[in-house]
């Protein structure tokens, strides 16, 4: 496949970016003073106002990804996008088997496997239909859960196994843009879930057996940092690339998390601009992805009656 075969695709994309909020529409729902006001406001950018507010939020997520379906000459390349929703409903279809519970209700769309497939496996205890990178780790997350009732354990097997599932399909892509995007995903999370084990004094064999190995830094690293607290993550990453995020740190989870979310927006700017590739496609749907986030935010802060600086000081950059 040739870049110059995205042509119609990335034209049509560039047609449909007006139709993202703006800064501009992120200070007009900002100036809004209740959350009833600021679903008028979106109701007028083209938001289904008439939904409750995730499945508003959830049809804004699945028009996007319909378009670059329905216009992208290869779709399955942007399966790297969707990593994280397979695992998430892996990790309900077994739970619910397990525990005898009907978590249909907890899975989520727009997902590379079919979350029925993912449910006809659990209960046949037979992952062999499932594409191969997941039948290991699925098969080990259920017999935690059977033999041990750990639903702890099963979570890290799965979490890891979908971040090491991330990497490899970024790399697989054949798009240095998505296996870079990969490549901060599973850095940034591997910060989360060693700040997270850091703060609740989890040990360094639980760590590593969490973290996912990156290119950014050596996760074994980062795993005794965080065994030692919160402190010395700080410390570990202000030697890395990841610099920034210390700082973040320094000032509060909010503004780290706000921090992994705008580092993703920001390595959008040339990627948007190709003529040709996936890389516009992808950023269009990132760039959805961080809109979605932020209309969330302050429909949350105005339902809470939180100050506007408040809620601004969380708000993610944009498209």
């Amino acid at each position: 496949m040739r870049e110059t075969d995205y042509a119609y695709a990335v034209a049509r994309i560039h047609a449909n970016e007006s139709k993202l909020l703006t800064w501009h529409d992120a200070d007009a729902l900002l100036a809004c003073e209740t959350a009833e006001d600021c679903l008028r406001t979106l109701s007028d950018r083209g938001y289904n106002t008439e939904l409750p507010t995730e499945e508003m939020l959830s049809a804004e997520l699945a028009k996007a990804w319909a378009l670059v379906r329905e216009v992208a000459p290869e779709p399955d390349v942007f399966s790297v996008l969707l990593c994280k929703n397979d695992y998430h409903n892996l990790k309900a279809a077994i739970k619910g088997v397990v525990t005898d519970s009907d978590c249909s209700r907890l899975f989520v769309s727009r997902g590379a496997v079919d979350p029925a497939v993912m449910q006809a496996a659990a209960e046949a205890r037979d992952f062999s239909a499932l594409p191969e990178e997941m039948r290991a780790p699925a098969g080990e997350a259920m017999t935690a859960l059977l033999e041990t009732q750990d639903g702890q354990l099963a979570d890290i097997i799965l979490d890891q196994a979908a971040l090491k599932a991330l990497l490899a399909a970024g790399k697989a892509s054949g798009s240095p843009f998505l296996a870079g995007y990969a490549e901060l995903i599973v850095a940034t999370t591997d910060i989360k879930i060693a700040l997270r084990a850091a703060r609740t004094g989890k040990n360094a064999a639980f760590l590593r057996r969490a973290l996912a190995p990156c290119d950014s830094f050596s996760a074994a690293e980062l795993a005794e940092a965080a065994a030692q607290g919160t402190q010395a993550v700080v410390d570990f990453l202000a030697g890395t690339d990841f610099s920034g995020a210390a700082e973040a740190l320094s000032r509060s989870l909010s503004a780290f998390e706000k921090w992994c979310d705008d580092r993703v927006i920001e390595s959008l700017a040339g990627a948007k601009t190709k003529p040709f590739g996936v890389e516009p496609l992808a950023a269009y749907l990132l760039g959805k992805e961080n809109e979605v986030k932020t209309v969330r935010i302050i429909l949350s802060g105005k339902h809470n009656s939180l100050p506007d600086e408040v809620i601004r000081s969380r708000i993610r950059q944009l498209y």
